[in-house]
Parts: structure tokens; C-alpha cells; sequence
């Protein structure tokens, strides 16, 4: 070979090994230069999969180790109970991206708003006022709130026909019938009926309440009691009309 060739193979050799090292150096500085940013990038907190993996960690920390081999029928293994933790925790990162609340923030405020009724032993009752006019109907709590109060006027009869029976069996079904829909039958263990008033709707609600729509409070009921007023003295009363 003569000195010329020889000295062009040397010089292609050489700019191949050259290129091949700076190809590789490139190759492994973007690599490491890629890696260092993703690793000093701080995550986002409303990242969901990050999120879950830093939060699956703590609780994973904090989880009691059993040692003891699993009892018969303790429920299901720790693979349900880590695939229900995730789903937890996945709800509660899109609810925060949402600013939303998590579903320990919905439990603390439920906790909050719970409602004292007052004593265990004092019952819900179902006021029944019925006179010569219209009829009255208020379920009222322990404490003595009201859960719902309504008239026959509320349900759309007008003027004279607010008197008559069917009004106040119309005014009780409904009644009942929003109890059922706010789910109060499943709440109300004991209930008293209290009546007032020997209009229509006296005998028209004690119908409902013994009929097929109080079958769900009908068992609830432990006392019945009248609370029409009765005068005593007083004061005299008004002429009374006389027509003719």
C-alpha cells in the first residue's frame, strides 16, 4: 500500500472513532441532563399519579404490620384493601385539582352539621289540625323542628273545597309521601300522633295513617294523643249568626 493510502486510512479511522465518541458523549450528557431536570422539577401537588404515589407511600408508613397468618373469613386480602387506598387517594387528587373537597373534609363537615335532637326517649310527632276550614298538617322532630308543614291550600285546592275530606286525605298522602322520599320512614323509630280539631280531616287522616300509605309509619307509632282546646270562662264569645 503505498504512503498516501496509508495515510487517508489512518485519517478516516481516526475521524470515525472521533465521531463515534462524540456521538456517544452527546447521547449519554442529553440522557443525564434529561434525568437532572426531572429529578430537581418539583411535582406538581395536583399531579394525580404523583400525588398517589407520595400519599400510597405515607399511608403505607403508617399502616400496622400484622404479623399473624389471616384468620377465616376476615375479609378480603391486601391486595382489595391497596386497590381501594388508591382509589381513595386518586379521588381525593382530582378533588383537590378541582378545588373541590376530599372525602375526609365531607365526613368532618357531616360530623358537624349532625343535628342534636335532644333526648332519645322523646319521640317524632305528626301534628294533625283540622277545623271547619282547612286542614293542617306539620312532622316535627324530637326537639320539636319541623320537618315538613303543609295545608290543603299547598296542594292546590282553593276556597271552600280546602274543607272537605278529600283535601285532607290528599294533604296526608302527600305528606307521607315526602317522608318516604327523604328517607325520614328509616330515621323515625317512634312517632305520636297529635289531632286537633274535629273538621274533615280529622277522620280523613286517621284513614291514610291505617291505610296502605302509612304502612311504613304505622309500626311507629306508640302514643295518640288530642290537643283540642277547650274553653274555660274567659272572655264572652260573639253573637252568633242567624240567617233569616
Amino acid at each position: 500500500m503505498s504512503q498516501p493510502s496509508s495515510r487517508l486510512l489512518a485519517a478516516t479511522r481516526t475521524r470515525i472513532s472521533s465521531s463515534q465518541h462524540t456521538r456517544q458523549c452527546l447521547r449519554s450528557f442529553s440522557q443525564t441532563c434529561i434525568r437532572r431536570d426531572e429529578s430537581d422539577s418539583t411535582p406538581s401537588a395536583y399531579t394525580p399519579n404523583r400525588l398517589l404515589q407520595s400519599l400510597s407511600r405515607q399511608r403505607t408508613t403508617q399502616a400496622p404490620q400484622s404479623t399473624g397468618p389471616p384468620r377465616p373469613g376476615a375479609g378480603p386480602g391486601p391486595g382489595s384493601s391497596v386497590s381501594a387506598l388508591q382509589r381513595i387517594l386518586a379521588q381525593d387528587a382530582v378533588a383537590r385539582a378541582r378545588n373541590q373537597p376530599t372525602n375526609d373534609q365531607l365526613l368532618q363537615e357531616a360530623a358537624n352539621k349532625q343535628e342534636d335532637w335532644g333526648p332519645s326517649t322523646e319521640p317524632f310527632h305528626f301534628h294533625i289540625y283540622s277545623h271547619k276550614h282547612n286542614a293542617h298538617i306539620t312532622v316535627t322532630k324530637p326537639n320539636r323542628q319541623a320537618i315538613i308543614s303543609m295545608s290543603t291550600g299547598n296542594i292546590g285546592f282553593k276556597k271552600s273545597k280546602r274543607s272537605s275530606y278529600d283535601a285532607a286525605y290528599q294533604l296526608t298522602s302527600y305528606v307521607i309521601d315526602k317522608l318516604h322520599q327523604g328517607n325520614w320512614h328509616n330515621t323515625i323509630t317512634s312517632m305520636e300522633v297529635v289531632l286537633r280539631g274535629f273538621g274533615a280531616g280529622r277522620e280523613a287522616a286517621t284513614k291514610v295513617l291505617l291505610g296502605t300509605e302509612g304502612r311504613m309509619l304505622r309500626n311507629k307509632i306508640i302514643m295518640v294523643s288530642d290537643s283540642t282546646r277547650l274553653k274555660f270562662g274567659g272572655t264572652r264569645s260573639p253573637k252568633a249568626r242567624r240567617l233569616g
